[in-house]
């Protein structure tokens, strides 16, 4: 079954929108859940599910593929790099903490109580592992636009 993609896009960021999806595929990459070979959603399909311009989805295509984590495929589609590899268990903890410092610096700032942020987390992870659960039936891809 291939997986369900979650893609979170967030235009008050100050991250430009295709440099977020570009993160997120390369987290999935990272993080072994797409594999090379894995065909990954047409420009004109991801453009549609996450409502922005194709051009946005583009510009993230271009670059992935620059940095040799996608190849496009004349007539066929875009796909994961065959030399695209998963993170080490070091590499995912060091990307991890980066996430999680920029989280517990605007909880700071905010002056949010540890316990609340631990919550947080905990809810938004749980809400993303329920996504997962009740998946119907394998498709080819399935992108989950996030809050924009």
């Amino acid at each position: 079954m291939i997986p369900k993609l979650h893609l979170q896009l967030d235009e008050r960021s100050g991250v430009p929108v295709y440099r977020q999806m570009m993160d997120q595929f390369k987290y999935y990459v990272a993080g072994g859940i797409l594999r090379p070979g894995d065909q990954i959603p047409s420009i004109r399909e991801l453009a549609s599910a996450l409502q922005v311009n194709p051009t946005t989805v583009v510009k993230a295509y271009t670059e992935l593929e620059r940095a040799g984590l996608i190849e496009k495929r004349h007539g066929k589609g875009a796909f994961v790099a065959p030399n695209a590899r998963a993170l080490t268990d070091a590499e995912q903890e060091e990307a991890l903490r980066r996430s999680a410092k920029q989280l517990a610096v605007e909880a700071t700032q905010m002056q949010v109580p540890p316990p609340k942020v631990i919550t947080v987390v905990r809810e938004e992870l749980g809400a993303l592992h329920s996504d997962r659960a009740d998946e119907p039936v394998p498709v080819k891809f399935a992108v989950v636009g996030g809050e924009s």
